[in-house]
C-alpha cells in the first residue's frame, strides 16, 4: 500500500473522530461511546505502524530483487562476451597440436620410415653410396701379359636409392635402382653400350609374401629382380662386408645364374638354427632380351637354379657357429641366334674395381650346354673374433650341337675358395641375420663425437683366396683361364650406424700360360692400397 493511502485513512479516521466527539458533545454522549472510540483510534494506529513497516520491507525487498537482476544481467551479458571472444578466436588458425590422422614417422637406423598406426603398411626410403679411391702396383710378367697396365683412379662402386616396405603385414616389396658401377664395363657410343655398364640398373624390384610359418619357422615366397642369398658371402649385404670386395670365387659362382640384378622365383623358410631356400633364375637386369640382335650381340634368355641349406645349430651369448651348402644349375645357357653360339665365360677382376680389367677368364667358352657348381660354407664368432670361409667347384658341361668347332668336348672342372678372419678391436661383435642365414655388420657401441666422446667402431680382418679357372692344359680342348691367389688386409672404421670407412691393402699373383698347348707365360703380379667411404640407411 501506499503512503498516501495511508496518510488519506488517517486524516479520514481523525476527521470522523472529532465529528463523533462533536456530536458526542452536543448529544451528550456517554463515556462509553468515547472509551470506544478511543479504541478503534489505537487499533488503527497499530494497524498503520504494521502497513509502514510492510512497506519498508516491500521497498527493501524490491531493491535487492533489481540488484540481483542487474547482477545476473551482468553475468549474463559477460558470459555473452565471452563467448563473441571465443568464437572470434576460433575463427583465427593458430598453431597447435595436429589430430591424430593414423601415420606414423620413424627414422630407424636414420631411415625414413612412414607407416599406419597399426604398423601394417609401411613404405621407407633406402640407399647407400660405397665411393672407391685408390691405386695399382701391377707388374706384367712378360710383354705378352694382357693387360699390360691397370688404371688407379676412383670408382662409384654403388649408388642406389629406392623405397621398402610391406602392405597388410604379411607383402613385403622393394624397389632399388643401382646409379652406381662407373667403372664396372665399358661403356661406348656403340648400338646397345650402357654407361657405367651393363650392371648399373634395376637392382631389386621384387615382391615377397610372408604370411606362411610353417613347422614353427617363417616362410617367404618370392618373385621379381632381386639379390639371391645364395652363398654366405653373398647372403652378407655389400654394407656389412669385411673388405672392399668379395672374394672371386664366391663373386664367380653367382655370376653364373645368381647374384645382384637376378631375375628369380622362389621360396625360402627359416627359424633361429636352419635356414632352407630354393629359387629358379633367370638373367640379369642389363641382359638384352633377343636372340637375333646383331648389333649389339643378343641372345636368347637364360634359366637355371640354385638350393641353400644352411644354419647356426650352436649359438650362446657371445659364440655362434654357421655351417652349410649350397648348389647351383645353369640349365639353359644363353644362345646367340646370329652367331649359331652358345658360350659361358668364368672370370673376375682382381678383388678390387677401380679398372674393370680382369686377369683371370677362361674366355668364350664354347658349346656349353650347362653348368653346375657346389659349394660349402663354414663360419664362427667368440665375442668380437669372426672366421668364416667357403670352397667350391664347378663343371662345365659343353655337349651343346651348335655346329662351332669342339663339338661334344669333355666336361671342364675349376675350383677354388676363401678364409678370412676379422677381429674388432673396440670390442663389438657380429651379430646373426636367421633371415639369410648369415652375419650383421658391426654396430659402434660408442658412435663418433667430437662431443660424446665417443670413438667409433675399429675393425682389422686379413684374408686369403684362390681361385684355379685352368683344366685339361696340353690339350686342345682344354681352358688356360689362368690361377689368380690374392691376400688382402683391411682397417675398418664404423663412424657409427651409417658410415663407415675402409683402407684394403691387397697383394696378388695371377699363374698364367698362352694358351692350353702353350706355356708361354703371360701372368703378372700386382699390390693395391684402396680406401672406401660408404653412408647408408
Amino acid at each position: 500500500m501506499s503512503r498516501t493511502r495511508i496518510t488519506a485513512t488517517a486524516i479520514g479516521l481523525a476527521g470522523a473522530l472529532a465529528a463523533s466527539q462533536a456530536q458526542a458533545q452536543s448529544a451528550s454522549s456517554s463515556e462509553q461511546e468515547i472509551a470506544l472510540l478511543k479504541q478503534q483510534l489505537k487499533l488503527l494506529e497499530q494497524k498503520l505502524d504494521k502497513l509502514q513497516s510492510q512497506t519498508a520491507a516491500n521497498t527493501a525487498a524490491t531493491a535487492k530483487a533489481r540488484a540481483e537482476a542487474k547482477a545476473e544481467a551482468k553475468a549474463e551479458a559477460r558470459s555473452e562476451a565471452k563467448a563473441v571472444v571465443a568464437n572470434a578466436n576460433a575463427a583465427i588458425p593458430v598453431k597447435g597440436p595436429a589430430p591424430a590422422s593414423g601415420v606414423v614417422v620413424t627414422m630407424p637406423n636414420n631411415r625414413p620410415t612412414i607407416c599406419t598406426a597399426d604398423q601394417a603398411n609401411c613404405v621407407a626410403i633406402t640407399s647407400r653410396l660405397h665411393w672407391d679411391v685408390g691405386g695399382y702396383d701391377y707388374r706384367p710378367n712378360t710383354a705378352a701379359t694382357v693387360p699390360q697396365k691397370l688404371d688407379s683412379g676412383q670408382n662409384v662402386r654403388r649408388a642406389r636409392i629406392g623405397v621398402t616396405g610391406k602392405f597388410f603385414n604379411d607383402w613385403n616389396f622393394a624397389l632399388v635402382y643401382d646409379f652406381g658401377g662407373s667403372s664396372d664395363g665399358f661403356g661406348g657410343t656403340a648400338p646397345g653400350s650402357l654407361p657405367g655398364g651393363g650392371v648399373s640398373g634395376v637392382e631389386n624390384a621384387y615382391l615377397s609374401y610372408t604370411g606362411l610359418k610353417p613347422f614353427g619357422g617363417r616362410m617367404a615366397i618370392e618373385a621379381g629382380i632381386m639379390d639371391l642369398p645364395y652363398t654366405m658371402d653373398e647372403a652378407t649385404s655389400s654394407n656389412d662386408i669385411m673388405f672392399m670386395e668379395r672374394a672371386s670365387p664366391g663373386v664367380i659362382a653367382t655370376n653364373i645364374a645368381a647374384g645382384d640384378f637376378r631375375s628369380a622365383a622362389g621360396t625360402r623358410w627359416y627359424n633361429d638354427q636352419l635356414w632352407i631356400g630354393g629359387y629358379v633364375t633367370g638373367p640379369s637386369t642389363g641382359a638384352i632380351h633377343s636372340a637375333s640382335s646383331a648389333a649389339p650381340a643378343g641372345t636368347s634368355e637364360q634359366y637355371g637354379a640354385v638350393a641353400r641349406v644352411a644354419g647356426n645349430p650352436i649359438s650362446g651369448k657371445d659364440y655362434s657357429v654357421h655351417i652349410g651348402a649350397d648348389a647351383q644349375w645353369l640349365i639353359q645357357p644363353p644362345r646367340n641366334l646370329i652367331a649359331n653360339t652358345q658360350t659361358l665365360t668364368l672370370s673376375d677382376r682382381p678383388e678390387l674395381r677401380l679398372d674393370p680389367t680382369t686377369l683371370v677368364s677362361t674366355g668364350a667358352m664354347a658349346n656349353v650346354s650347362g653348368a653346375q657348381v657346389y659349394s660349402v660354407e663354414a663360419a664362427a664368432t667368440y665375442g668380437p673374433l669372426i672366421v668364416q670361409g667357403e670352397y667350391f667347384w664347378y663343371n662345365v658341361d659343353r655337349t651343346a650341337n651348335t655346329g662351332v668347332p669342339l663339338v661334344g668336348a669333355p666336361s671342364l672342372k675349376f675350383q677354388g675358395g676363401y678364409a678370412q678372419a676379422g677381429y674388432v678391436l673396440t670390442g663389438e661383435g657380429r651379430t646373426y641375420n636367421a633371415a639369410n642365414a648369415a652375419y650383421h655388420g658391426v654396430k659402434p657401441a660408442h658412435p663418433f663425437s667430437l662431443d660424446g666422446g665417443g670413438w667409433g667402431a675399429w675393425e682389422i680382418a686379413g684374408r686369403f683366396s684362390t681361385i684355379d679357372l685352368n683344366d685339361q692344359l696340353a690339350t686342345a680342348t682344354g681352358v688356360a683361364g689362368g690361377r689368380q691367389t690374392v691376400y688382402t688386409l683391411a682397417l675398418n672404421w664404423y663412424v657409427n650406424g651409417n658410415v663407415r670407412f675402409m683402407l684394403d691393402y691387397l697383394h696378388g699373383t695371377v699363374s698364367r700360360q698362352a694358351s692350353p698347348v702353350s706355356t708361354a707365360d703371360v701372368g703378372s703380379k700386382f699390390d693395391a692400397v684402396a680406401m672406401r667411404t660408404q653412408f647408408a640407411f
